[in-house]
Order: C-alpha cells, then structure tokens, then sequence
C-alpha cells in the first residue's frame, strides 16, 4: 500500500470526525470524498484520480446534502412584534376612527393602537380580525358575524 492510502485514509476520519462539531454537513462530503480517495489509492489508482475523485465527489457532495439539510431543517422565519398578530382576533377596547386617529384594540391580552382598514368608524366592543401592522399600529377590520347553528 502507498502512502497515498493512508494519508486519504486519516483525512477521511479526521474530517467525518470534525464534522460532529460543526454544523449543516459541511465537513461530511470532504470525508465521504477522502474515503472514496482512499479506495482508489488502495487499489493503486493514480494520484490524478484520486484527486479527481476527492473534488469532483466532495463539491457534488457538498452542494447536494446542504440543499437536503436545508430542505430538512427549514423553518419558517418567526414572527416578530405586531406581525405575529396577523389574522388575530381582538375586540376594540377604543372606539377606531380613522378621521380623527382614535382607536385600540386588545388581542391576545395585549393593547394596541389601531386604524381600520375600512373608511367608517368601529365602535367599542366590536369583534375585530387584524389584517396587517403599520409601524406601531394594528390594521383591523370588523369580524365576520358567525351564524347561530
């Protein structure tokens, strides 16, 4: 055995090893390919091979398991502040009046300033749904009545 053998060999360990402490597979492909390159050297395949191997796998290693990882583990983003109440149900604790700037809500035990996102005025004590955030202020509109079964 030349050693070429041995040097793909411990680079294979080394790198599958040190890919525990990192994160998103990124030292996994190079090992993968080290490993490969490894087989080559044992069965006296050139050197330009096993190079040609270790590369070539390794990028196309890399660039599919990070595409996998990232489909695995993709979370969607949270949502921050007012964005989290989108599609919330509160009830006007203010009466809303867009004319005059007046209005607040209260949702999830929360208070908020609000504009409707209708042109009329909503009283107090009214049902409402927030439909998007304006800097500090809840975009509401009147919920839908439900009907009595």
């Amino acid at each position: 055995m030349e050693p070429w053998f041995w040097m793909w060999l411990v680079a294979a360990v080394v790198l599958s090893v040190a890919e525990i402490f990192t994160a998103g597979f990124f030292m996994l492909p190079f090992g993968i390919g080290a490993a490969i390159a490894a087989v080559l050297a044992y069965f006296n395949v050139a050197l330009t091979w096993q190079w040609v191997a270790f590369v070539g796998l390794s990028s196309l290693l890399l660039f599919t398991l990070r595409r996998f990882s990232d489909r695995m583990t993709h979370e969607p983003p949270q949502k921050v502040a007012g964005d989290r109440l989108i599609g919330r149900a509160g009830i006007v604790i203010e009466t809303i009046d867009s004319h005059t700037g007046t209005g607040r809500v209260r949702v999830d035990r929360e208070e908020w300033r609000a504009d409707a996102s209708i042109d009329a005025a909503i009283p107090e004590g009214t049902p409402i749904t927030v439909v998007s955030v304006v800097g500090a202020h809840l975009m509401v509109e009147p919920a839908p009545a439900r009907v009595a079964e």
